[in-house]
């Protein structure tokens, strides 16, 4: 049995997907690699942001579902997304950006050893940046060379996600005996797994919480997280594995962009295994990467229909010339 790699992506709900565009393009600086629309639901976008060329373990992605209503935090949720900042002092750039631009934080905090530095956008999501400063394990990515941030502080990829739970013991288990975790560290109600090469890029972190009620999904919140796996013939152990143990799955699920599996780990909590390929370069050149409408080609056919449900959304980017500040 092949481990898991480590974060594959993150995807949440926003009320805005302009907004959501806005913020990470223009604020966080990393680059949208995708506009597509979910495949379940094609009246939805689904825009994916990454590093310079949409390498795994680099996204975060969003639907916008119409009329969808705000979440709530509590337990029982994925409550927190994580992206690699390359040193601590890139996280002082980043309190002097958040400040100017009016993104409310944290200030610079410490957890597990590491600097990190938690926000909020515009919906409450609920995110950090961590700092890579003398961190081992799974290698992150490649800034996007073109954005508005300054290289040597550019987010790089996705660090550790945070789960809230209240039944701890069961999830644990679930961790260390199904996924193949290690709970290697505990800081009060905080719990520190990692699997694979270890590291930022494949951490976990368990939040005990026993007080909150249970979230509820809506924009605002997470709708599931991924965990990389090399390829086609190691997703199928995942599937045969995640079968034997009684979890009731999606099966093989072909997102033309990567190959996937879903499966529901406890109340309300939404785990992918999603291969490193085929990637998000496919169907479009580096220079321009993100700036149309892609579709997989099985939903091509419905592009008409499909342009006629979703609203244009400007995001061109090749011809702005960003002043890295």
């Amino acid at each position: 049995m092949r481990d898991l790699k480590g974060i594959h992506h993150v995807t949440a709900i926003t009320s805005s997907a302009e907004k959501n565009y806005e913020f990470f393009t223009f604020v966080l600086g990393m680059r949208l690699v995708k506009k597509t629309v979910n495949q379940d639901d094609i009246q939805t976008y689904h825009l994916f942001f990454a590093d310079d060329t949409g390498g795994p373990g680099t996204d975060m992605t969003f639907f916008d579902f119409p009329g969808i209503p705000k979440g709530t935090h509590g337990t029982n949720e994925i409550s927190k997304t994580s992206f690699r900042v390359p040193s601590d002092a890139a996280l002082e750039y980043w309190v002097k950006r958040f400040d100017r631009l009016e993104v409310k934080h944290t200030g610079i905090k410490e957890q597990f050893g590491k600097k990190t530095l938690s926000f909020v956008d515009f919906d409450d999501q609920q995110y950090q940046l961590i700092s890579d400063e003398n961190n081992k394990g799974v290698a992150s990515g490649t800034p996007w060379q073109k954005g508005p941030i300054p290289l040597e502080y550019a987010i790089t990829g996705l660090g550790p996600i945070f789960v809230r739970i209240a039944d701890f013991g069961y999830f644990k288990e679930m961790m260390e005996t199904v996924l193949r975790f290690e709970e290697i560290a505990q800081e009060g109600p905080f719990h520190l797994f990692e699997v694979g090469e270890g590291g930022n890029g494949a951490q976990v972190v368990v939040e005990h919480n026993v007080i909150l009620p249970p979230g509820r999904q809506g924009y605002g919140t997470v709708h599931h997280a991924a965990f990389r796996v090399e390829d086609r013939s190691v997703l199928e152990e995942w599937i045969e594995r995640m079968s034997s143990f009684g979890f009731h799955t999606s099966g093989y699920v072909d997102r033309f962009f990567f190959e996937s599996l879903y499966a529901r780990v406890a109340p309300q909590i939404l785990f992918e295994f999603a291969t490193d390929g085929p990637g998000f370069m496919g169907d479009e050149p580096y220079e321009t990467l993100g700036e149309k409408l892609s579709l997989p080609p099985f939903l091509e056919p419905k592009r008409t229909e499909i342009e006629s449900y979703v609203r244009p959304i400007d995001t061109v980017r090749s011809t702005i010339e960003f002043v890295k500040e």
